[in-house]
């Protein structure tokens, strides 16, 4: 996928881990679509790492593993900024 399309997927990945998991997070726009980016990559390699699959395109598959990676790196970042 080209760059603008995992901008875009990283959008979406990243509103909807906002929208599971809602909070008050500094950052606004600009942190929740380098989270869902970042997500993308994270549940993407954590998804081929036990075989659940990667992100390949715009499918719902690949969304799912997005998200779930986003909302791992949005735990992760409330656990640092909390301690």
């Amino acid at each position: 996928m080209g760059i603008l399309s995992w901008i875009v997927f990283g959008l979406i990945a990243g509103f909807l881990a906002k929208f599971i998991m809602p909070g008050r997070d500094g950052g606004g726009l600009i942190l929740t679509i380098i989270l869902g980016i970042a997500g993308a990559f994270v549940g993407g390699w954590v998804g081929t790492r036990l075989g659940f699959g990667s992100v390949t395109g715009f499918n719902l598959g690949s969304l799912f593993t997005a998200v779930i990676g986003a909302l791992i790196l949005l735990l992760a970042y409330r656990l640092i900024r909390k301690s």
